[in-house]
């Protein structure tokens, strides 16, 4: 059985956050949340050693991870051994990195565990090249340079070995057998009084192991993310290489360098984004709809031709041949059907809407139930909420909504009534009515004359 050991123990002291660092959110999601995607596929169980408020990656990882303790942060190498108890199957092998590695895709992975089987060793270490190696453990060979004879801190690294530019990432596959006994033999005896996982080199090589390395070429895909700078520059790297692949797959991007797309985001061919857009989530783009500029969507599914500009879009469902915006809100369940215009300044929430409805600008629509051919005049809101509780309105087909009305809730428009401008209503409306609900207009004549000759008397 083969396992991957994920370390996501520590605190975002660097990253100068009170939440575990593995938490941290990159494009909208969770670092860890990346590299467990990244190795589900190719293992049988993944253990994720948490510590520093682990209820919080507990929450994001779910039933993806089985979870080990690190009551205390110790060193990489006590994380690991933390895990002793879940790992049953000592005839397999485990991965171990951190779990603020996301840019470790799968395709690495993948590789560098065949090869660590082809080869048969009993570990391999994956290296990179950079061209500064401060604050990264060096690789150390032999004279022939093909056999890697241990890691060497920075801290403890001689200057002639600081000049070395292959360093170690973290990352290692090793025998189940072997890697608990070796773990138990790692001592403190360093410059941070840690229990470095960097040490298993040197006792797994006194047991005459056969210890390999595997190479990243890519060395950003080996970054791990302890600052934000760094989170950064791996953000850049991964909002590129999602906007290529999107773009190769016939979706055009206006000025692609502010356009930022999440890892799970679908987005189908002949889809136009444009600039300042943000799509995140498990959202779903379909064929021929038109993004942005300045617009945000998450969690959401875009139906086929929907023009969504200048606009924010949360956890809703937009059908086909909609327009939105600019500058319109959907959130919290909202599902509009084909063919509406959600306007300017309109506000739409728990909202299910019908065909061919209208909201075109400045009105609030909660908690409702709408259907077909429905017009919301300019300044109309469904009063949902009376300081204590929310309640639901319905309205049918076919109505009319004048500007400025209120109807308060619970409250049911049935199919093919009018509503007044102006009205605030409070009782159900029957089919077919006109509903009006105000006060008759009195005009008191002279008023504002005999008011400014009264004035003018004060003033004096």
């Amino acid at each position: 059985m083969n396992y991957a050991i994920i370390l996501a123990a520590g605190k975002g002291t660097r990253m100068k956050t009170e939440m575990p660092q593995c938490a941290y959110p990159l494009i909208r999601k969770p670092m860890v949340a990346y590299v467990v995607e990244n190795v589900l596929d190719y293992f049988d169980e993944v253990i994720a050693v948490v510590g520093y408020k682990r209820n919080v990656i507990m929450d994001i990882l779910g039933e993806n991870a089985r979870y080990a303790i690190q009551e205390e942060q110790l060193g990489t190498g006590h994380a690991v051994l933390a895990a002793e108890e879940l790992v049953q199957d000592l005839a397999g092998d485990s991965l171990i990195l951190s779990g603020n590695m996301p840019l470790l895709d799968a395709e690495i992975i993948s590789k560098a565990f065949q090869d660590h089987i082809n080869r048969r060793h009993d570990l391999t270490v994956l290296t990179t090249m950079i061209e500064n190696p401060q604050g990264y453990g060096r690789i150390i060979r032999n004279e022939s340079g093909f056999y890697l004879e241990e890691i060497v801190e920075e801290e403890e690294a001689t200057v002639l070995q600081k000049g070395i530019n292959e360093v170690n990432t973290g990352v290692y596959i090793v025998k189940n057998e072997f890697l608990f006994p070796a773990l138990k033999q790692i001592t403190n005896d360093n410059a941070r009084k840690e229990y470095y996982l960097t040490d298993i080199v040197k006792i797994l090589q006194k047991e005459n192991r056969v210890i390999g390395s595997f190479s990243i070429k890519e060395s950003i895909k080996a970054t791990s993310i302890n600052d934000l700078y760094t989170l950064s520059i791996v953000e850049a790297k991964l909002r590129h290489d999602i906007n290529r692949e999107h773009m190769l797959n016939g979706v055009a991007m206006i000025n692609p360098e502010t356009i930022t797309i999440g890892h799970n985001v679908i987005i189908e061919e002949n889809v136009v984004i444009h600039p300042n857009t943000y799509i995140t989530g498990n959202s779903i783009i379909k064929k021929g709809a038109i993004i942005g500029p300045n617009t945000e969507i998450h969690q959401s599914i875009i139906g086929e031709r929907v023009r969504c500009r200048h606009s924010l879009v949360y956890n809703s469902i937009i059908h086909e041949e909609t327009t939105i915006g600019p500058f319109a809100h959907l959130r919290d369940g909202a599902h509009i059907g084909p063919r509406n215009r959600i306007g300017n300044f309109v506000e739409v929430k728990k909202t299910t809407t019908g065909s061919n409805t209208k909201a075109a600008h400045l009105a609030y629509i909660g908690d409702t139930t709408c259907g077909s051919n429905v017009n919301f005049g300019c300044g109309s809101i469904t009063v949902n909420y009376d300081g204590k509780q929310k309640f639901q309105t319905f309205i049918g087909d076919d109505v009319f909504i004048g500007c400025n009305v209120n109807l308060i809730a619970p409250i049911r428009i049935e199919d093919n009534a009018f509503i007044a401008a102006g009205s605030t209503l409070n009782k159900n409306v029957p089919k077919h009515s006109l509903a009006i609900a105000r006060a008759y207009q009195v005009n008191k004549e002279n008023y504002l004359r005999e008011h400014d000759i009264h004035k003018r008397k004060e003033d004096k």
